[in-house]
């Protein structure tokens, strides 16, 4: 059984007709015949009665043209829900993001998202990188925006910005005043870092590490598994650290933390777009990526 057959069935039922059936779906007499002939040698049952007034529906016939119509209309609302989703009229898309990401990056471009694709339903999930190349293996996401350069098997990641770390201390600090900080000073401070999966805790220690500085020589006041968490211990006075420029203009303009120059050190880092190797990506995915690449790229 296919739907062509379940068509033909259904326009010889209605009209009546074998003739005027082939005439509704553009097929020759015969071939109509074959394809009722098929539907009542698989079910075993005659579905129509060839009379001198026509082709009558038998019991079985009815029953068929019932179910049949309800398959057809699903057939016609499956073909209609595809178009859509390919035009991004009707998607639900579901994204992971590290902390920058998903925090400050994500929540900016869903206006813009939501403007010019209406039908686009985004689902936000978060962690630190190292999570977010979980849920993206696992399939429980489609795509993944970190920011930090992790090897994963089977996982393509597309750099699309760059981000600036900066120093930060509470606004008290003894530091308020100065211009600019020796890297060496750093080694006296109690320092605030992130959790071992955070793409910007790696950043930063790659970067003080190619500086000269080993991240074993810090004294480390804390480990934190948020950038809200830090900003709020640094501004409590527990501490320094390095966090994503994105993530404290705010606190800035409003005095509430200062920003510490390191002489000679300018510390850098990229956003990836996480993906599966394997896998394509739906249409919604794809206008995702777009808008983050126009607001954030390069």
């Amino acid at each position: 059984m296919n739907l062509k057959q379940l068509e033909v069935f259904i326009n010889v039922a209605e009209t009546g007709s074998f003739s005027k059936g082939a005439e509704a779906t553009f097929l020759t007499q015969s071939t109509v015949s074959q394809h009722i002939s098929a539907l009542e040698e698989e079910f075993g049952l005659r579905l129509l009665d060839r009379t001198g007034k026509g082709a009558l529906l038998t019991e079985g016939g009815k029953l068929l043209l019932g179910r049949a119509r309800k398959i057809l209309e699903c057939s016609s609302e499956i073909t209609a829900a595809m178009a859509r989703f390919k035009g991004v009229e009707e998607a639900n898309l579901s994204v992971a993001g590290s902390s920058i990401p998903g925090e400050y990056m994500i929540p900016a471009a869903l206006p813009h998202l939501m403007e010019c694709y209406p039908g686009l339903v985004i689902n936000v999930l978060q962690g630190d990188s190292r999570k977010v190349l979980r849920m993206l293996i696992s399939g429980e996401v489609e795509l993944g925006i970190v920011g930090g350069k992790f090897d994963e098997d089977g996982i393509d990641l597309t750099p699309f910005a760059t981000d600036e770390l900066v120093l930060i201390a509470p606004a008290f600090h003894s530091w308020r005043k100065s211009t600019t900080v020796a890297i060496s000073e750093l080694v006296d401070q109690p320092f605030i870092l992130r959790e071992s999966g955070s793409g910007t805790g790696w950043a930063a220690l790659e970067t003080l590490r190619g500086a000269g500085i080993d991240p074993g020589q810090l004294r480390v006041s804390a480990q934190l598994g948020s950038n809200e968490a830090i900003k709020q211990a640094v501004m409590a006075g527990a501490g320094i650290s390095f966090v994503s420029a994105l993530s404290v203009q705010r606190e800035l303009t409003e005095g509430a933390l200062i920003r510490l120059p390191v002489a000679g050190v300018k510390m850098e880092r990229e956003f990836f777009i996480a993906t599966r190797r394997d896998r394509e990506l739906s249409p919604g995915g794809a206008v995702f990526c777009k808008v983050m690449r126009e607001m954030y790229g390069r």
